[in-house]
């Protein structure tokens, strides 16, 4: 078997990672011929690489380490539970106590009636499984035509072929045969790129109304649910503009359809309230989560359906589940994360200090001459790059090529923070102190600077037509 010390030179780990490791939206022969950065150790909001380097993590991971890294508190609860009862299924009439004690302080936690608690493995197999719950409630309301779900553009619900429907990634719909029949989409609630010369309160009441008009288009006896996130994550951090959710809820409730909210970035605390349906205003008939529930030390997600819901899909078998339904040590690490979130008061430091500040120190970003916007909401937050603020205009060069450049300025300044085209993201852990933000918004600054000289030099500082 092929062996390889942890503490070998980071080329040889590279040359084997590249030979054998296939990559998540990765392009493998690009990065064989770069070489992956290979993460060693973690404590906090910091990582380690093979070479040393210590980086501050400004993305949490992939948006889920909220407690941050090296909490041994969860460590030792996956080690108790391993040692009692390290794995049984939650089929064939049999449960465990992990998983009931789990569903029940989800369900204590939850808004509104969302009561019961379906597990999963990820956030992808959630929505998956939302998929075939809004089918099956429909059908067994003799309604089974109601098979229709709506989703947005440039939303994001997973890379599996029916979260991967579900949302409108253009990318992932190219390959694999997506969406699946039955999948609707209408336009994001994305003022700064798509708004033109409204406001953002007209625009956001116009890009809800899509989801009327797509209803009586579709027929309204043929729509089962709308999904969206609360705020949409990996499409670039789209806050919507105050006038869209609560016209969606007005849709919703005028056609009694119903309304998903995907939580698996939103939850625990991201946009400093338990859920960013409440941070929005809305209570969702079904909610997706995942990431953030075990602050991603262990792979789990759930759906948390209302009571009507539940009720009707009570009634009758339910041909669904997973091998790892409610796991019971990713339920223990669950349960231990979620204690930390609320015994230390985390949620609520980010909703009334840290959070504030670091909105402040971000959003004074927006002086830079290449930053057009600074967004923010909690613990997650965008810049929109621009070569002319005034008028919101896009580059010229092909999307994404001055994200990618800012994205490499900012981990050579050994800050991890994400590109979605043209925009800078991030999503620190929710523990991160005042002196870690100002690290994070002095070494943002620093790679802006470097970004927009090597945009002069190149002449990529260039305007393209706006959308």
């Amino acid at each position: 078997m092929t062996m390889i010390s942890p503490n070998a030179p980071t080329a040889e780990l590279q040359a084997l990672d590249a030979a054998h490791h296939m990559h998540p939206f990765t392009t493998a022969a690009d990065l064989a011929r770069k070489g992956a950065r290979v993460i060693t150790r973690a404590e906090g909001c910091w990582l380690t690489d093979s070479e040393g380097e210590r980086i501050l993590d400004g993305m949490a991971g992939l948006w889920c380490v909220n407690v941050g890294y090296g909490r041994r508190e969860l460590a030792q609860a996956a080690a108790r539970q391993m040692e009692e009862l390290p794995y049984y299924n939650t089929f064939f009439q049999t449960t465990h106590v992990p998983a009931i004690q789990l569903a029940a302080r989800i369900a204590e936690l939850a808004p509104g009636d969302l009561n019961t608690v379906f597990f999963a493995g990820s956030g992808s197999e959630a929505n998956d499984t939302n998929l075939r719950m809004v089918r099956t409630y429909w059908a067994e309301k003799g309604q089974p035509q109601r098979d229709v779900i709506i989703g947005r553009w440039n939303g994001y619900h997973g890379s599996s072929v029916g979260s991967g429907s579900l949302g409108g990634m253009k990318g992932i719909h190219a390959q694999g045969g997506m969406p699946i029949p039955g999948i609707h989409h209408i336009d994001q609630p994305h003022w700064y790129a798509e708004g033109g010369d409204m406001t953002p309160e007209e625009f956001g009441l116009e890009r809800a109304r899509q989801l009327e008009t797509a209803i009586l288009e579709i027929g309204p006896d043929r729509v089962g649910a709308f999904i969206a996130e609360p705020v949409q994550g990996a499409g670039g951090v789209i806050i919507p503009p105050s006038t869209y959710w609560p016209e969606i809820r007005r849709i919703v409730d005028k056609y009694g359809i119903l309304l998903i909210a995907d939580e698996v970035i939103c939850g625990f605390g991201r946009t400093g309230n338990w859920f960013g349906s409440q941070t929005m205003g809305i209570t969702p008939h079904i909610m997706t989560v995942a990431k953030g529930l075990s602050s991603g030390y262990i792979p789990i997600g759930a759906s948390i359906v209302c009571d009507e819901v539940a009720a009707v899909i009570g009634a009758t078998e339910f041909n669904h589940g997973y091998t790892y339904s409610g796991h019971p040590v990713a339920c223990a690490v669950a349960l231990e994360n979620l204690r930390i979130l609320d015994e230390e008061g985390i949620v609520e430091r980010v909703r009334t200090d840290t959070g504030p500040y670091l909105k402040e120190r971000f959003e004074s970003l927006a002086d830079h001459p290449l930053v057009g916007e600074a967004r923010i909401i909690g613990m997650m937050g965008s810049l929109a790059l621009t070569p002319d603020k005034a008028t919101r205009a896009p580059f010229a060069a092909e999307a994404g090529t001055v994200g990618y450049i800012c994205r490499e300025r900012c981990f050579a300044n050994n800050l991890i923070m994400r590109h979605v085209y043209d925009r800078m993201i991030i999503s620190p852990p929710l523990v991160i102190t005042r002196a870690e933000i100002d690290t994070l918004i002095e070494r943002a600054r620093i790679s802006l600077d470097e970004c927009h000289a090597r945009l002069l030099d190149e002449g990529l500082m260039v305007a393209g037509e706006r959308g």
